[in-house]
């Protein structure tokens, strides 16, 4: 057990810890004004031994602290994808941030920032920093550190390699939709997968994982997601992944087709669900018998042409976050401001347009 010991007018605590070497070593930690935010900590510390993690201080290196930090907290609710981001976060840290969690004020972490992110797209310091962030503040939390040097710091990054949302135009959308249903193939069900993505906005693996379960008279509930690798369901990305999507009568039709499938709809003759490798595939076909010319384009990109068509459309915003699952509509302005600052400046010309013909002085 932790030991609670009074140290003048603060409280320490102690606590025994198995090292690598197999030996008990002592981690203490002190200054904490009241007996009770003492207990707290050494409530943690145990907390933290016992399900194996280890109980880290101020003088631990900040990539082990990230590191332990993720295996207690996180590991358990995120999926293997997100958790390779984590490892990512965890290697930049070791190579341009590693110092003692104690070392670290804003100054360090901004030199960190112009180090690691001066060569790298804006989406990836952006999602590095947000991981981050959330680690120093369980760490403020847990009494590790004491102010946040992460709050503030502005994002340093290459702007050449931050890539614009690609999305196609509405005549192409139109183009490769008309495409899909003239070729269509129930035995093969990489092109109703396609078109779901168009009329959806949904993942890969959120289409790739639907039942008929999922399929309402006019609504497809996004509640799981698939995994390529396990061959097995898996929770979505995140919380506000869970959603119910409105659909319109065509697209209901058109899964019906597929309904000799009795479990997951897109199952192919092959008795599979198509993978990413085959339904981007499709796509690459489709797109050149439809000739349009995207270099680079991909199964996530129609994610975006779906959100370019409602914007199009006049549907608002934080109708659209939903729609696609994010968390927040600060997400969707943060991943589409390029292509709403697009719309925005279509707007104002036709604005400025029909302005213009108020007057015929």
């Amino acid at each position: 057990m932790a030991q609670i010991i009074k140290k003048g007018p603060s409280w320490m605590v102690r606590v025994s810890i198995m090292g690598d070497d197999g030996k008990q070593h002592k981690k203490s930690k002190s200054g904490f004004k009241t007996k009770d935010a003492a207990k707290f900590y050494a409530n943690q510390m145990e907390l933290q031994k016992s399900t194996g993690g280890l109980a880290l201080d101020s003088k631990t290196l900040f990539p082990d602290y990230f590191k332990s930090w993720f295996d207690l907290y996180k590991r358990s609710n995120v999926t293997e994808r997100t958790a390779l981001t984590y490892h990512q976060v965890y290697n930049a840290l070791k190579q341009y941030l590693n110092v003692p969690v104690e070392d670290i004020d804003r100054r360090r972490y901004r030199q960190f920032m112009v180090d690691f992110g001066s060569n790298r797209a804006k989406s990836t310091v952006s999602k590095f920093n947000s991981l981050i962030h959330a680690c120093v503040k369980d760490a403020m939390y847990d009494g590790v550190v004491h102010k946040d040097f992460v709050a503030s710091t502005d994002l340093v990054f290459d702007k050449d390699k931050t890539r614009k949302v690609d999305y196609l135009s509405i005549d192409e959308i139109k183009k490769l939709v008309n495409y899909l249903i003239k070729t269509r193939n129930a035995h093969f069900t990489s092109k109703y997968m396609i078109l779901t993505a168009i009329y959806t906005g949904a993942r890969l693996g959120e289409i790739q994982a639907l039942t008929w379960n999922d399929i309402k008279s006019n609504t497809i509930s996004i509640n799981k997601s698939w995994n390529e690798t396990t061959l097995d369901f898996q929770p979505t990305k995140n919380e506000s992944s869970n959603r119910t999507i409105s659909v319109d009568d065509q697209l209901i039709a058109l899964l019906k087709e597929l309904n000799f499938n009795k479990k997951q709809i897109f199952v192919s003759q092959y008795h599979t669900v198509p993978t990413s490798a085959a339904v981007n595939k499709t796509l690459r076909e489709s797109l050149k018998a439809c000739h349009i010319n995207r270099r680079g384009f991909h199964f996530h990109s129609l994610r975006h042409s779906h959100v370019a068509y409602l914007l199009s459309q006049g549907v608002d915003l934080y109708a659209i976050s939903k729609r696609l699952g994010h968390s927040d509509i600060t997400t969707t302005s943060r991943v589409y401001s390029y292509m709403i600052d697009e719309y925005k400046n279509l707007t104002n010309n036709q604005i400025i347009k029909a302005l213009g013909k108020l007057s015929s002085v």
